[in-house]
């Protein structure tokens, strides 16, 4: 198991626990929804040990830190298809062992060492969305595992909402994965770095010195 280690990180860009009611433009809104996932992915981590944070205590043999990682590999490949343009070949056997990589925290990887990879992918994915058109047209690779042999013509609207798709489902994956840890939640978590003082409906959480950005 890696030694525990805390690793800085910037101050968490979100003031609140979700995407705030506003009156953004489309892409603005988009952009913003993803990146409530993002804070609260980066925020399931804070407080742990990294022994918690390679912890799988549900059925799934995801931790929370493995869920990190997914989503640096998330942002990146996003971020290519976004400013390359998407890839129509079928994916080849590296770019599915990559992918399952991806899924998985080793022994000998630090969960803390993570989080600067994180902000500096997440940095580059925001612009990347940022500056795409939701009406411009695109193509979705193939999906031999859904029946899907050939790419399919689309609008990157399509494909923005599948990010918050995606990125939503592991967000609510690392909260459940935390809460079986030591009960704490996530929005409990993002409400304490936002600054939120103590009231009947909530408590700060304090994290454990020596923890991962505790």
């Amino acid at each position: 198991m890696a030694t525990e280690r805390t690793a800085p990180g910037p101050a968490p860009s979100q003031e609140h626990t979700m995407y705030a009611p506003t009156q953004d433009t489309e892409i603005d809104g988009l952009v913003g929804y993803i990146d409530a996932q993002l804070e609260a992915l980066r925020a399931s981590i804070h407080g742990l040990t990294e022994e918690q944070a390679h912890a799988a205590p549900c059925r799934s043999a995801l931790s929370v830190g493995a869920l990190v990682k997914h989503a640096i590999y998330v942002m990146r490949e996003a971020t290519e298809r976004l400013t390359a343009g998407p890839r129509l070949d079928p994916l080849t056997p590296e770019a599915f062992a990559k992918h399952a990589d991806s899924t998985r925290l080793g022994d000998d990887e630090s969960a803390a060492a993570l989080l600067p990879a994180f902000d500096a992918a997440r940095a580059d994915y925001l612009a990347a969305l940022r500056s795409t058109d939701p009406a411009a047209a695109s193509q979705e690779a193939p999906a031999p595992w859904a029946g899907i042999t050939a790419p399919t013509p689309i609008l990157q609207r399509y494909y923005l909402v599948h990010q918050v798709e995606e990125l939503a489902r592991h967000a609510g994956h690392a909260d459940i994965i935390r809460e079986q840890i030591d009960g704490v939640t996530v929005p409990t978590i993002l409400m304490t770095l936002s600054g939120q003082g103590a009231n009947e409906f909530f408590s700060p959480y304090e994290a454990p010195a020596g923890t991962i950005t505790g």
